[in-house]
């Protein structure tokens, strides 16, 4: 969580030109306060767990640690609700940032109902230093007697308590409405009882020190002062001790896989290498293309398509490999097959219409580059006597001794060969 906090705020301070709108400067700023808001809520859960004794200073911390969590949630929220951010973060993401902030509200008013009516000042060498704790408590001066007079007086403190408790009941309830809004977070069974139970427990406390005496309405609670022990530092990343890689690579190349392209969804075909080969043609590097597919072959009836790109072979990534390479991988295929994992590219825009008008057009953008080569191809057909021997893997042909292919050599002529 740490290195991503840092990566988010390296990339807001150093990068002005956003190439996305999830990279712009608001929506890093975001992300980086959200990191910020989730290294809070593990700073008060380290509190919750690691505090055994609930004396009156450890339910007031827990309370101020509750406060200043629920402050940096609000604070995301309110970079959530802008108007560059909104159309572009997920509502769950909205609506959970929200629930939290409303629940950790709830929490740090039940601690300090805790911490008032539950823990008294155990001895007089102690109330110094509750009385200096309990005056930095609150934003605003509870209404009542004096915090010296207020800790001194049971009755007053569970009054002040019972306030904490109505205002965390209420901010519990809202914390479940908001959760009902939102269709996936209610599918989060564990949220769900999470924020159920925290409320049956304010809802259980209130009822133990209501009394039916009780005439008078209860004050509001003052809103307790955000505090914590340790606020997140945020350091820019050192690179000359982490080995920085492009987590974009796994794409593939740019120049093919790049998001001003549209492609068909990626599909998997399954050839069985046939008495005359796959039955199709590769050519280039980084992807591989297939050139061309022979009629009738393996690869035809498979489902290959000329214009591919090939992506994996048997599993195996392929977005980068050489023409050799994915030869290689097809070469030593058994008796199974192979499983090729292919992406066809979509036509640009505009064009969609003159294909449909021109049947005897290319039905993808990668046809297109090979139409020149399927020209020259029937201008300079192979022999027909020797198509059976030049459809075999491991022979080599006089005319194309670069050429590597489903069907060594290249069966649509000199100029797609060896490319």
């Amino acid at each position: 969580m740490g290195r991503n906090l840092r990566a988010f705020n390296y990339l807001k301070e150093n990068f002005s030109n956003a190439p996305s709108l999830d990279m712009s400067s608001p929506s890093l700023n975001m992300l980086v306060w959200l990191m910020i808001a989730q290294v809070q809520e593990c700073v008060f859960e380290k509190v919750l767990l690691l505090g055994a004794q609930r004396d009156f200073l450890a339910c007031l911390q827990l309370a101020q640690e509750a406060s200043r969590v629920e402050e940096v949630y609000s604070l995301v929220h309110q970079t959530m609700d802008q108007p560059q951010v909104k159309d572009y973060v997920p509502f769950s993401w909205t609506s959970m940032v929200h629930v939290k902030a409303e629940h950790f509200k709830a929490l740090s008013h039940y601690y300090a109902a805790v911490a008032l009516c539950d823990c008294p000042v155990s001895s007089e060498v102690a109330f110094p230093e509750h009385e200096k704790a309990f005056l930095q408590f609150h934003v605003s001066t509870p209404e009542g007697p004096a915090p010296s007079l207020l800790l001194q007086d049971q009755e007053a403190r569970r009054r002040l308590g019972k306030a904490h408790l109505k205002k965390a009941i209420i901010k519990h309830e809202e914390a479940i409405r908001i959760h009902s809004l939102c269709k996936i977070l209610r599918k989060m069974d564990i949220l769900q009882e999470v924020l159920s139970l925290a409320h049956k427990r304010s809802l259980s406390k209130y009822s133990e020190i209501d009394h039916e005496e009780d005439f008078f309405e209860t004050a509001e609670a003052p809103d307790i002062r955000p505090k914590t022990h340790q606020r997140p530092e945020i350091k820019s990343p050192n690179f000359s001790k982490v080995k920085v890689t492009d987590i974009f690579h796994r794409l593939g190349p740019l120049s093919i896989f790049s998001a001003k392209n549209k492609w068909h969804p990626a599909r998997t075909v399954h050839l069985v290498r046939g008495a005359n080969g796959f039955g199709f043609t590769l050519r280039g590097d980084s992807p591989v293309l297939v050139a061309g597919i022979i009629a009738g072959g393996c690869a035809a009836e498979a489902g290959l398509k000329e214009g591919d790109y090939i992506v994996s072979i048997n599993g195996q990534d392929c977005r980068w490999s050489k023409h050799a390479d994915v030869v290689q991988l097809l070469k030593v295929a058994g008796e199974e097959g192979v499983k090729v994992g292919v992406v066809t590219l979509l036509p640009p825009e505009g064009q969609s219409a003159k294909l449909d008008k021109k049947p005897t057009a290319t039905t993808s953008g990668a046809a297109a580059v090979l139409k020149s080569n399927k020209e020259n191809s029937r201008k300079s057909p192979l022999p027909s006597k020797a198509a059976g021997g030049l459809l075999a893997w491991g022979r080599k042909s006089k005319r194309s001794k670069s050429c590597s292919s489903g069907t060594l050599p290249f069966a649509l002529g000199d100029n797609a060969a060896g490319r």
